[in-house]
């Protein structure tokens, strides 16, 4: 049974910085793509950025380039979303989600390619 689990959350003043984790397990297949989606007040659900678990390559939406950084640590199943330059635009829900297999040779930031979500962590941008 896949596990996803996120911490990190918090509030934040505007400029200032968050780092989301997102504890992963019961992965069955070989290649698989982990990514942050969020949701914020009034709004759909958007991808944030994902990174796969075969050469560790990362796919960014346009608003989080720049700011934002995600990475992996195979040993400890974790996936982390640094999170730099907040802006109160960035206030939402933020979930961690996968997709396996992983059949592109880049990762997606479709939701509807994501099978397993954890249940979301609050951040919060306000001065």
């Amino acid at each position: 049974q896949v596990q996803l689990v996120e911490s990190g959350g918090g509030e934040v003043q505007p400029g200032g910085s968050l780092r989301l984790s997102c504890t992963v397990s019961g992965m069955t297949s070989a290649y698989y793509a982990i990514a942050w989606f969020r949701q914020g007040p009034g709004r759909g659900r958007e991808g944030v950025s994902c990174i796969d678990n075969r050469d560790g390559s990362t796919n960014y939406e346009d608003a989080a380039k720049g700011r934002f950084t995600i990475s992996r640590d195979n040993v400890k199943g974790t996936v982390y979303l640094q999170m730099d330059n907040l802006k109160p635009e960035d206030t939402a829900v933020y979930y961690c989600a996968a997709d396996q297999p992983l059949i592109y040779s880049l990762c997606v930031l479709f939701h509807e390619e994501y099978t397993d979500w954890g249940q979301g962590t609050q951040v919060t941008v306000a001065s």
